[in-house]
């Protein structure tokens, strides 16, 4: 899940959760609501720990520059 279905998520449940007041029989649409937003919330924290790390090494790839100078020595 990515940070744009996560967002969607939380505000899908959230909207639902505070906005809407409509009764279906056997079903609490608010209930659904904050549901949706802790779901919604747990893909967010869990794409930040999973993804961030992996941003931050790439990041360090390619920002390194590496000089190597080779001396040889034809005496030998």
């Amino acid at each position: 899940m990515g940070i744009g279905v996560s967002i969607f998520l939380i505000a899908l449940g959230l909207i639902l959760a505070l906005a809407v007041d409509v009764d279906v029989a056997g079903l609490d649409i608010q209930y659904v609501g904050w549901i949706l937003a802790v779901v919604g919330l747990l893909g967010l924290i869990m794409t930040a720990l999973v993804w961030g790390p992996r941003r931050r090494e790439a990041g360090r790839e390619t920002t390194g520059v590496v000089e190597e100078r080779r001396i040889h020595d034809d005496r030998i």
